[in-house]
C-alpha cells in the first residue's frame, strides 16, 4: 500500500517498517536558475541599448530541459544514487512557469518536468519542490521571478547598471572589465541595492508599507503573491492531475516520490526593519562596491548623482577604501508611459503614479528638494512597534507562510509535507501551537560559512561564529573569532546544533531539514583545476558535513550542475559549487567483489569485532538501473563519498564519520521492529571501505554488506544503546604500525 513519510514526537521522519529515516540529497540542478532557449548564461555580454538582444525578451523564454536533459539524466541520477544520496531538492523558478504574462502558465514546461519527476521517482529519490530566487529575480542579478514583474511595480531593467539599483553579471560595465570580471559573490550585494529593497519590501509588507500600490484592485503585495501561489498550485495541481503516483511514495516498488513544497528560497525582508534609511545599517554584514544607504539609492534610482562608500572585501572581511561619485545623468529606474500596463492588462489606481519613484509617493522623500522625510519610514510596524528581524518574521513572512499554507492544505495532497524557510539565519516563526502549522510542517534552514564564502579560501587558522554573533552572544565581532581547526569544526557544529534548536523551540515537535549548506569549489584561485590538489575543499566539506552528522540535519547539499565546466563554474555568476564537474577526471575504482564470510552473534555490551558476509546479491530495493561505479567528475570526493544511517530501528543517539582516520561510528537507541528481521541500514561507501578491508564492530547482533547497494544491513538487539563502528582494516593496521600490501 502506498504511504508517506511519517514524523514522529521528536522530530523524525519514519518510513513504513517505523523505522528512522534520514535524508540526505542534493540539490538539482544550479542550471535552472537559466533558460535552456534561447541559451543564456550570466557571463554571456549583453547591449543593454539594443532592445532587440535576446536578454530583453524574457516573454518568451523556455526552460524546458531544465532541471536535466532527459537523455543525460540517468547518468546522473545513477552517480548521485551510487553516492547514497536518497532527496532531491528539484529547483525550478517562477519565471519557467509563468514567463509570458500573468496568468499565462507553460504547459509544455510542466509537461517536460513531469517527466523528469517520473524518473527521479523510479530511481527512488524523495523530492522537495523548491520555487527558486535569488535577489528576486534574473534582471536584477539572480534567477526566479519573470521580467514582468519588474515592470508591474513600475521599473524599466534596462536602467539598473547605469542606477547601481542593481548589477547583473551580463550587463557589468565594460569600464569595470565587463562580465569576465565580474567580482566574486558580488551578485549577493543586490539585495542590498534598490531593485530587491522595492521587491521584497512590497512583496512581503506591500499593504503596509506601499498602500497606494493598488493594481487590478489589489494592493500589490496581494498581486504578487497571489500571483506566485497561482503559479505554484496551478503546477502542483497539473502533476497531481495527469501524474498522480508522484505524489505517493510507495516502499514496496522502490519508494521515491514528491515528499515536501518548499514555501521560497531565502526569502529577505527589503526594507523592512529599516531603522534609519539615511545610514547604511549595522547589521548589513555584506558590503562590497558602491554601498549607498537606502535614500542614496531612491535618489540613484531616480536618476540623481550621489556620492556613495566604495568597500572591497579583505581577509577579515568588510573594508571601507573611500568614496565613489555615481551619476546616472538623469536616467531614472521609473518607466514613464503605460505600454506595459496595456501589454500586461494592468490597471493601476489613480494614487500610484507610473514615473515617480513609489517611496516618494508614499511621502518618504522630497523629489523636488531631494530631502528625506521619513528615515524610520520602514522602521516600524502597523501597530507602531518596532521591526528587528524577528518582528518581520512572525509579522511578514507569516502573512506569507499563511497564503501558501492554506492554499496547499486546501488545493493538494493532504500527506504533502509543507517546507517552512525563513530568511537566512533568522530565527524560525513561532509557530508552535498555532493553525498554521501540523505535523507535516518541516523547518527548512538554510547555512553557509560566509568567509569561505567569501574569500572563496578554507582557513584552517580562524572562522567566525556567525550564527553567534547575529544572535547577540559577543559584543564585538572579534570575540567571534575561532582559532584552530578543532575550534572551528566545533564551532561549525555548535551552529548547526543551535539552528536545529530552534527550530525546535519556535516550531515545536516538526522534522527539520537543511535544503541548502556546501562550500565553493573554486579556492584558491581555483588552484586545485590545474594540480588536482583538492586537500581545501576536502577539508572545507568535510567540516560542514561533520556539523549535519554533530546536529542529525536531515540535509541537501548545494549542489549539482549537470553544465559545469572549471573555467565558468556553475555558469552563473561565477559561482562553482557543484559536486561533479566534466571537466574533473578522478579515480576510477571498480567494485571488489570479494566475499569475507564469517557471521557473529553478540548479545554483548562491548563492542565486538567481527567479520561477517559480504552479498553479491541485489538489494530487493534496488532502485533503478545501475551502472558501474565511478568517480570520474566527482571532486572533493573523499568528503562528498561518506557513510551514514539510511534506515534505523530506533533512534540516532549520535554518528560521525572521521575522514582522517577512515572510522564511521552509530550509536542508536534500539526499538523492537513491527516486523521481525528488519534491518539498521547504513550506507557504507566502498570508496572508503573495500569489502576486503572493512573491519566492522558491534554491541550485539550480525550484519550483511551488499557490494551493489554499498549498504550494510545490521540486524541488532531490541533495547538500550547499540553502537556500530566500521573502520578500514588498512587505517587499522596502519595505526598499529603493522604493515600490509594489499593486491
Amino acid at each position: 500500500m502506498p504511504y508517506s513519510l511519517v514524523v514522529d514526537e521528536l522530530g523524525n521522519f519514519r518510513d513504513g517498517k517505523n523505522r528512522v529515516v534520514v535524508l540526505r540529497g542534493i540539490n538539482l540542478d544550479g542550471s535552472s536558475k537559466l533558460p535552456a532557449k534561447p541559451p543564456l548564461t550570466t557571463y554571456t555580454p549583453v547591449d543593454e541599448t539594443n532592445p532587440n538582444d535576446p536578454f530583453w525578451d524574457g516573454d518568451n523564454v523556455s526552460f524546458i530541459g531544465r532541471p536535466l536533459d532527459l537523455e543525460e539524466a540517468p547518468e546522473h541520477l545513477e552517480r548521485i544514487r551510487s553516492w547514497g544520496y536518497n532527496t532531491i531538492r528539484y529547483l525550478y523558478s517562477w519565471e519557467a512557469i509563468e514567463h509570458s504574462g500573468p496568468g499565462i502558465y507553460d504547459d509544455d514546461f510542466i509537461d517536460y518536468s513531469i517527466k523528469v519527476l517520473k524518473l527521479l521517482k523510479s530511481y527512488g529519490f524523495y523530492i522537495i519542490l523548491d520555487p527558486h530566487q535569488d535577489v528576486w529575480g534574473r534582471y536584477s542579478g539572480g534567477s526566479g521571478a519573470p521580467l514582468w514583474t519588474y515592470y508591474l511595480v513600475g521599473m524599466d531593467p534596462k536602467t539598473f547598471t547605469v542606477t547601481n539599483a542593481a548589477f547583473v553579471q551580463n550587463l557589468f560595465p565594460k569600464e569595470e572589465g565587463g562580465p569576465e570580471n565580474f567580482p566574486k559573490m558580488f551578485w549577493a550585494t543586490n539585495y542590498y541595492r534598490f531593485v530587491c529593497q522595492v521587491m521584497f519590501t512590497l512583496f512581503f509588507a506591500g499593504r503596509h508599507f506601499a498602500p497606494n500600490a493598488i493594481v487590478n484592485g489589489k494592493n500589490i503585495q496581494d498581486y504578487l503573491q497571489d500571483s506566485l501561489l497561482d503559479a505554484m498550485i496551478y503546477f502542483y495541481k497539473q502533476i497531481e492531475e495527469k501524474a498522480g503516483e508522484l505524489y505517493e511514495i510507495d516502499e514496496v516498488n522502490g519508494g521515491g516520490g514528491i515528499l515536501g513544497s518548499e514555501t521560497l528560497n531565502e526569502p529577505n525582508p527589503g526594507l523592512a526593519g529599516f531603522k534609519d534609511i539615511g545610514v547604511v545599517p549595522k547589521t548589513q554584514n555584506l558590503k562590497l562596491g558602491t554601498t549607498p544607504t537606502a535614500f542614496q539609492s531612491m535618489l540613484l534610482a531616480s536618476g540623481h548623482a550621489v556620492t556613495v562608500e566604495n568597500y572591497e572585501f579583505g581577509s577579515l572581511g568588510p573594508k571601507r577604501v573611500g568614496t565613489k561619485s555615481v551619476d546616472p545623468k538623469g536616467v531614472s529606474v521609473w518607466c514613464t508611459d503605460n505600454k506595459y500596463d496595456l501589454k500586461y492588462g494592468w490597471e493601476r489606481s489613480s494614487t500610484w503614479k507610473l514615473g515617480e519613484c513609489i517611496w516618494a509617493q508614499h511621502g518618504v522623500w522630497d523629489p523636488q528638494s531631494l530631502k528625506l522625510l521619513k528615515p524610520e519610514y520602514f522602521a516600524f510596524d502597523h501597530q507602531g512597534k518596532e521591526i528587528d528581524d524577528d518582528q518581520f518574521v512572525n509579522i511578514y513572512f507569516v502573512e506569507y507562510w499563511t497564503s501558501f499554507y492554506r492554499a496547499h492544505r486546501q488545493h493538494l495532497p493532504p500527506q504533502l509535507y509543507l517546507m517552512c524557510q525563513p530568511p537566512v539565519l533568522a530565527l524560525p516563526p513561532n509557530l508552535k501551537g498555532t493553525d498554521l502549522i501540523d505535523n507535516r510542517v518541516v523547518y527548512a534552514p538554510h547555512f553557509y560559512d560566509g568567509i569561505t564564502l567569501m574569500l572563496k579560501r578554507w582557513s584552517r587558522v580562524w572562522n567566525v561564529d556567525t550564527l553567534g554573533y547575529i544572535r547577540g552572544k559577543y559584543s564585538s565581532p572579534i570575540f567571534a573569532i575561532k582559532l584552530g581547526e578543532s575550534n572551528i569544526r566545533k564551532c561549525l557544529q555548535e551552529q548547526f546544533s543551535e539552528i536545529k534548536a530552534e527550530g525546535r523551540e519556535y516550531m515545536g515537535s516538526i522534522a527539520s531539514f537543511m535544503t541548502e549548506t556546501g562550500i565553493p569549489f573554486d579556492m584558491d584561485n581555483r588552484k586545485a583545476y590545474s594540480d588536482g590538489d583538492y586537500s581545501s575543499q576536502i577539508a572545507a566539506l568535510d567540516t560542514t558535513s561533520s556539523a549535519v552528522e554533530a546536529s542529525n540535519f536531515n540535509v541537501a547539499f548545494w549542489g549539482y550542475t549537470t553544465l559545469n565546466k572549471h573555467e565558468r563554474g556553475d555558469f552563473w555568476n561565477g559561482e562553482d559549487f557543484s559536486f561533479w564537474s566534466s571537466d574533473s577526471n578522478g579515480p576510477k575504482p571498480e567494485s571488489k567483489k570479494v566475499a569475507l564470510n564469517d557471521e557473529h552473534d553478540s548479545d554483548s555490551s562491548v563492542l565486538t569485532r567481527v567479520r561477517t558476509e559480504v552479498s553479491n546479491q541485489a538489494s530487493v530495493e534496488t532502485l533503478g538501473p545501475r551502472k558501474k561505479r565511478s568517480t570520474s567528475g566527482v571532486r572533493a570526493v573523499a568528503a562528498i563519498l561518506r557513510p551514514f544511517p539510511l534506515s534505523i530501528v530506533g533512534t540516532i543517539h549520535s554518528y560521525s564519520f572521521d575522514l582522517q582516520k577512515s572510522t564511521f561510528r552509530l550509536t542508536i537507541n534500539a526499538e523492537r521492529a513491527p516486523q521481525k528481521e528488519t534491518p539498521t541500514e547504513i550506507y557504507v561507501p566502498e570508496y572508503h571501505f573495500s569489502a576486503e578491508d572493512m573491519a566492522v564492530e558491534v554491541t550485539s547482533g550480525r550484519w550483511v554488506y551488499d557490494l551493489d547497494t554499498q549498504v550494510l544491513s545490521w540486524w541488532h538487539a531490541e533495547t538500550d544503546k547499540q553502537t556500530i563502528q566500521i573502520q578500514s582494516s588498512e587505517d587499522i593496521a596502519s595505526s598499529s604500525g603493522c604493515s600490509c600490501c594489499i593486491m
